[in-house]
């Protein structure tokens, strides 16, 4: 399942910065810069979708408070809003917190921090995720989502937009099998669910650049009927493989 978090944020850089993490966790990312690009989105979200699983919320934008924000989110909806700012005073963290906020995390802050509390106000709302995987390797493939890099006996490879997304998804639910809607949904697009040959001729692009044999695939795997799912990684994954520099 990919939640869409709304990302309200007017610094550029640590927008694009947590857009990219939220993005390898598998997040849907709605961005904002702005309190009234929020709203709009916020609107936009309630009357068409996508539902909004969760609000990152600045509060010193350009055009407003996003206090402002966070007092309409709640009259409408339970979504978890977590409070990223400057503003380290306690009073400050005690009104947001009062006025409905799930967090308050004062920047500068780890991206790993942000994705545990995320976690955290996620399951209050019955939502138990675990945290996603972004780092994988089997049998001298060496997968790093957030790098976005491919390595394959010591060998990078190179893989086209298309097919670093759909091995990306699947890499994120390493050991479960994803479905084919699932896959076609969020790679391609929700008009994209009755296209299953778009998954055939991509898999067996993956599995010629990933497979000794890519006709007796052993990690990218085919569910008959089903969907795909990648082998489950080494346990060990210190076996001396290493990123090329």
């Amino acid at each position: 399942m990919k939640l869409t978090v709304l990302l309200v944020e007017d610094d550029r850089e640590l927008r694009a910065t947590l857009r990219a993490g939220l993005d390898v966790e598998g997040y849907q990312v709605l961005a904002a810069a702005s309190l009234a690009d929020a709203l709009a989105l916020w609107t936009h979200a309630a009357a068409s979708g996508p539902a909004i699983a969760l609000v990152l919320l600045d509060l010193g934008l350009p055009d407003g408070d996003g206090q402002r924000l966070l007092e309409r989110v709640r009259r409408e909806q339970a979504t978890p809003v977590l409070v990223l700012s400057a503003r380290d005073g306690d009073g400050q963290k005690i009104d947001l917190l009062d006025a409905g906020a799930d967090d308050y995390l004062v920047k500068p802050f780890s991206l790993g921090e942000l994705l545990a509390r995320m976690r955290v106000a996620l399951r209050r709302r019955g939502l138990a995720l675990l945290p996603a995987v972004t780092h994988y390797v089997r049998a001298g493939l060496l997968v790093d989502l957030a790098a976005h890099r491919v390595v394959r006996h010591g060998q990078a490879v190179h893989l086209t937009p298309t097919e670093f997304k759909l091995l990306a998804r699947l890499v994120r639910s390493a050991g479960q099998v994803v479905t084919h809607r699932t896959l076609l949904a969020e790679v391609w697009g929700p008009e994209y669910t009755a296209h299953t040959h778009y998954l055939r001729l991509y898999m067996g692009q993956l599995r010629a650049k990933l497979e000794a044999e890519p006709a007796d695939p052993q990690t990218l795997l085919t569910e008959p009927g089903v969907g795909y799912r990648v082998a489950e990684a080494d346990s060990d994954t210190d076996r001396g493989l290493h990123m090329p520099s």
